[in-house]
């Protein structure tokens, strides 16, 4: 059965929340500096050295798209995990990576 845009929304919007909330702790616990942008169907993580890490919701094809200072991907959401659709990486251990990467902070989610 085919997801709804309300679905999609809703499971985005809940992981978009995870990792803001992921990204706050941090901030306490590592003294951290990364600026959250979160309008619309964008997140936005912008970080010291100021590279970004941008996640943006894609309603029409029911995908979450990621651009990182290390390529662009794109995740659709497949037995209940968001699944690169190129390369098979699950969302969220991908998206710690990255930020870990990026900017050495490490999340817990």
């Amino acid at each position: 059965m085919a997801m709804t845009d309300t679905e999609f929304h809703h499971l985005a919007d809940e992981m978009f929340q995870a990792i803001e909330n992921a990204i706050e702790s941090a901030i306490d616990d590592q003294d951290a500096d990364v600026d959250i942008d979160a309008s619309g169907n964008v997140l936005q993580l912008e970080f010291e050295d100021s590279s970004k890490i941008v996640i943006n919701k894609q309603e029409p094809l029911h995908q979450i798209w990621v651009a990182t200072r290390f390529g662009g991907y794109h995740f659709g959401y497949e037995g209940e995990r968001w699944i690169d659709d190129r390369n098979g990486h699950e969302f969220m251990p991908f998206i710690i990576d990255s930020i870990d990467k990026q900017s050495g902070i490490k999340l817990d989610l």
